[in-house]
């Protein structure tokens, strides 16, 4: 074969910074990716992005360099994305938080509410029903990190972990002052609206449970590949049919129950928060199918079936 020659110059400034010899055509941009660490360590591979054109997307690891369009002398654009960190430690650290700051409401610690005896429990049922849900959903989305997701991209800047954490953590200190306040009053429809809230709770999370199971499917060889997901035998995925992000759908239903079940403001403005974030990650990924597999399914909507 012949052996190729790649160029990697500086994406802002052009400066070359390396100039590697005798890399075989094969060679990923992946190993490129290993052979740049060598030659500077601080630059580590995750924290790279190489690109083809300065403006230009990043290459993916498995992309080949023989397959590119390049000659036998490749130029290649470095762009340092700064310090990364891994996202199953992103998910863990975001979700751990309001688990245990919520705690802290529910259990009336003298630090929030004050010494009044009268502030040492809730008369109300549904406080402690919010209680166990909401500990759930975060216990729920701590085991999906550990076993069940599978990320196409292995870390983010670790600068973003600090804004993560604010909404996170910071809406879940908000949710549950309101939601275990002493002063706090129960649904207006009582027990129905609180056991239809439940039954809608369960039902979502089980749909988002069985959607993130599709999903990791899909990567279970360890592609990191985009694929078309598809409904499967599981009813929960069915909604495969008619949008293209159903995790993110059953995410928000999740959130619009437990506003109801609460009947709480600051519930109600998080859930509108998400579902607005939601849909411009779910339209995002729309994209990408559309953009991706030209049999990609017409009739299906990013997170709204027949709307949005």
């Amino acid at each position: 074969f012949v052996s190729s020659q790649v160029e990697i110059l500086d994406w802002e400034t052009k400066k070359q910074l390396c100039f590697l010899d005798k890399v075989e055509p094969n060679a990923t941009i992946r190993e490129i990716r290993l052979m740049f660490h060598k030659l500077y360590p601080r630059w580590y591979p995750a924290r790279q992005s190489i690109k083809l054109d300065p403006k230009g997307k990043s290459l993916r690891d498995e992309e080949i360099l023989q397959h590119l369009p390049v000659g036998t002398t490749a130029t290649l654009y470095f762009k340092d994305l700064g310090p990364q960190i891994g996202w199953t430690t992103v998910f863990l650290i975001e979700y751990t938080g309001p688990l245990f700051i919520y705690f802290l409401f529910y259990f009336r610690m003298t630090f929030v509410y004050g010494l009044d005896e009268r502030f040492t429990s809730s008369p109300h049922p549904v406080v402690n029903l919010a209680c166990i849900c909401h500990s759930f959903h975060y216990i729920k989305r701590l085991i999906e990190t550990v076993f069940v997701h599978r990320f196409s991209r292995g870390t983010m800047p670790l600068r973003n972990i600090v804004k993560n954490c604010l909404y996170y953590w910071g809406f879940a200190a908000w949710l549950a002052y309101y939601i275990n306040h002493p002063l706090y009053t129960p649904p207006s429809y009582g027990k129905k609206q609180i056991n239809f809230a439940v039954i809608m709770f369960l039902l979502c999370e089980a749909g988002n449970f069985s959607i993130n199971v599709a999903l990791s499917d899909l990567r279970r060889n360890g592609s990191k590949t985009c694929k078309i997901p598809y409904p499967t035998k599981n009813p929960f995925t069915w909604l495969f049919f008619f949008v293209s992000c159903p995790n993110y759908t059953y995410e928000v239903g999740t959130w619009i129950s437990f506003t109801i079940m609460t009947q709480c403001v600051p519930v109600g403005l998080f859930t509108l928060l998400c579902f607005i974030q939601m849909t411009i990650w779910a339209k995002d990924k729309h994209c990408t199918y559309l953009r991706e597999f030209k049999d990609y399914p017409s009739h299906r909507m990013p997170i709204i079936p027949f709307l949005l």
